[in-house]
């Protein structure tokens, strides 16, 4: 069993998991003083015992592609050890990348929102480069690209006829994908890949997508310039916006 699956099956939260904050305004970051001071309160195993409890929870919502926000690890995880919370954050980063292969990274400075990326591959790699074989990664890779080529923007409708041509119905039951209009404005937001914005001033209420964080540090744009170029056969300079901004 790999050291990945033995830490999942580790010991499990009891009770219902709390929903998650929008703010860790009663979180401040202790300085580098204040942690070598509170790592005299604790003994090297009691830190690594820490360390391994966040990689767990981290693993966890990797399962589901949820990002972390540092208001609810602090809170229900880290707890009282939040004097050192750097010096356990440093030492989980180096777990993910030396016995995982991850690298954790903080994709949301201000709201302080972590995600982990595969650290064996090229980051500049698009999902379907590193999943092939995941229809869905493909049909997440095909709207950020009509989004990017869109000008960093599109609306729902230009999304959902794009999908139609591809007999992807939104309003349709898709073997691959499921329900597919929760899958693109539920799943898809809700892992930071994509941004489902209101549109001001639209009666009735229109939509448009936009970029995730995830996205952009996950996708490569001039993957997805390269990819058109190809399916156009065209060169990527004729784009002209796009490629100055690749």
């Amino acid at each position: 069993m790999s050291q990945r699956k033995r830490l999942l099956k580790g010991k499990r939260q009891s009770g219902p998991v709390p929903q998650e904050e929008n703010s860790d305004s009663a979180f401040t970051q202790p300085s580098t003083s204040q942690v070598q001071k509170g790592m005299e309160k604790f003994t090297s195993a009691q830190m690594n015992h820490k360390t391994a409890e966040v990689v767990q929870y981290f693993l966890m919502k990797d399962q589901k592609k949820i990002p972390v926000r540092r208001a609810e690890l602090v809170k229900h995880v880290v707890k009282e050890y939040r004097t050192i919370y750097p010096e356990i954050m440093k030492r989980a980063a180096r777990t993910f990348d030396q016995v995982f292969g991850l690298k954790m990274i903080e994709t949301d400075t201000k709201n302080h929102i972590y995600v982990l990326i595969n650290n064996l591959e090229p980051t500049e790699a698009p999902p379907t480069a590193r999943s092939p074989a995941n229809p869905k990664m493909g049909l997440l890779f095909v709207i950020l690209s009509l989004v990017f080529m869109k000008g960093g923007k599109a609306s729902e409708h230009v999304i959902w006829n794009m999908l139609k041509k591809l007999c992807v119905d939104p309003g349709e039951k898709h073997e691959d994908f499921g329900d597919v209009k929760r899958l693109v404005t539920d799943e898809f937001v809700r892992q930071k890949y994509l941004e489902y914005v209101k549109i001001p001033h639209t009666e009735p209420l229109e939509h448009e997508f936009r970029w995730g964080q995830r996205a952009d540090v996950e996708v490569s744009k001039t993957k997805i310039l390269d990819f058109m170029s190809q399916l156009y056969e065209q060169e990527p300079q004729t784009w002209t916006k796009q490629y100055r901004e690749v």
